[in-house]
């Protein structure tokens, strides 16, 4: 990989992948710095600007404790369980919104007739 010509994010992408597993971000990002031969003035800024690229590219994800790995190691969630049962409840609420209803307009009709 050319590394003088690549982005930071492809980089840090190349490193991740290599490495098969999470690493701490600011290994990470040195690691970037070294490989990008990047001059550095200030490495508290030079750590923020990488660090600010990774954090807003997709392809990263942030898995705690200051580690970072790339999305594709995860698979997506499915929304599907979470609609099913989430639909499931729903449907539950409006038939017990729908008995009560239907419970006091009976209440309601009960009244009028009685008076």
């Amino acid at each position: 990989m050319d590394f003088l010509h690549s982005s930071e994010t492809d980089v840090a992408y190349y490193i991740l992948n290599l490495a098969n597993k999470p690493i701490f971000f600011k290994d990470l990002i040195l690691e970037v710095i070294e490989k990008k031969c990047k001059p550095v003035q200030s490495l508290s800024a030079s750590i923020s600007e990488v660090y600010t690229l990774i954090n807003m590219d997709a392809r990263f994800q942030h898995t705690g404790n200051g580690m970072w790995g790339l999305v594709e190691w995860n698979p997506p969630e499915t929304k599907r369980s979470s609609v099913s049962s989430s639909s499931s409840s729903t449907s539950k609420m409006k038939a017990m919104s729908n008995r009560r209803r239907t419970s006091l307009l009976e209440g309601i009709q009960d009244d009028t007739d009685k008076a």
